[in-house]
């Protein structure tokens, strides 16, 4: 059952394209959230993956310490973008946005990025993100991975008693701007990638395709493309020991994070890993403060991720309680 403050699905009259914003909880703050462009089967399709990206989008801030709740939001990307088509549904966007009064506030997502913003903010005042040239912190990538370093940094010393994954296999699923900057970031590692664009192919890392990802045996997986893809199939065929990415909504349901557990698999849930990207953005842009110090507090997900393995490692009805269990 969703327990959403409220959902609003428009079609623009600039575009006659399907938009949409879920407000998910305002309960600590203002809700913030990435704006998604992407393709949907159904308009339904795109309907469950707002609300579940908005849900997530709670626990985001609520396990970083950000005074904000969480929303989302989506354009149906239903047909060919010429750049006339894109600005268009853009406003009406915008346009949508508005419509909330600053209750929520948007910022990149997949199929949107700093540009985007920019023509945002042409409507709404309640846009993050923009190219660093117009004032804004442009692309979250940079801190989005290096939120999910950190991560890593301390689910590797729980499980393998050390935070240098040198010499350990690590697979990458999902070769993107924030993939990429991980997959660079791991000094030392064996590190194995995939995505669905082959160009991104390189021979600096291993590659398999993306149907071959989560059945490598390795040490570590990173799940660093869309979300929906720990499903109990999946879970059942990892050779892995240690799960942390980037990617929403890892898990197909809240009952997969008992599978992991059942296997001895470590996960960290996605919305502790990939918070990096908003806690920067939110210290530059809302607290003003320099990049240094926001760099500070994206890699206090390390001291984040240590304290939700332990609360793991507490008993609960004499048994230990499942990661997705615990709070922060």
């Amino acid at each position: 059952m969703w327990e959403h403050e409220r959902l609003v699905v428009r079609t623009g009259r600039r575009s006659g394209m399907t938009t949409m914003v879920a407000l998910h909880s305002t309960g600590a703050g203002p809700a913030v959230g990435g704006c998604r462009m992407k393709p949907y089967a159904r308009i339904t399709d795109a309907v469950t993956d707002v609300l579940r990206l908005s849900k997530a989008m709670t626990l985001k801030c609520a396990a970083a310490g950000i005074p904000h709740g969480g929303a989302k939001s989506v354009i149906v990307a239903d047909r060919e973008l010429t750049p006339e088509l894109r600005r268009a549904v853009l406003l009406d966007h915008a346009d949508l946005i508005n419509e909330f009064e600053g209750a929520y506030r948007a910022g990149p997502d997949v199929g949107t990025g700093p540009d985007d913003m920019l023509v945002l903010k042409e409507i709404t005042p309640y846009a993050y993100c923009l190219p660093e040239e117009n004032g804004g912190t442009g692309s979250s990538s940079g801190p989005t991975a290096r939120g999910v370093l950190a991560a890593l940094k301390a689910a590797a010393r729980h499980t393998f008693g050390t935070p240098d994954l040198t010499g350990r296999k690590v697979v990458i699923s999902g070769f993107g701007s924030v993939g990429e900057l991980i997959a660079r970031g791991l000094d030392g590692a064996d590190v194995t990638v995939s995505d669905v664009d082959e160009s991104r192919r390189t021979a600096e890392f291993g590659w398999v395709r993306p149907d071959e990802a989560y059945r490598v045996e390795a040490d570590v997986l990173v799940p660093a493309a869309v979300g929906g893809v720990l499903s109990p199939e999946t879970v059942r065929g990892l050779a892995v020991r240690l799960v942390v990415g980037p990617a929403n909504n890892q898990l197909t349901d809240d009952g997969v994070a008992a599978l992991l557990e059942e296997r001895g698999i470590v996960w960290v849930p996605d919305h502790v890993a990939s918070a990096g990207g908003v806690i920067y953005t939110l210290a530059r842009e809302d607290d003003g403060v320099d990049h240094e110090t926001a760099l500070t507090r994206v890699d206090g997900i390390e001291a984040t991720v240590e304290r939700l393995l332990r609360a793991r490692q507490r008993d609960v009805g004499g048994k230990p309680a499942p990661v997705a269990d615990m709070g922060i």
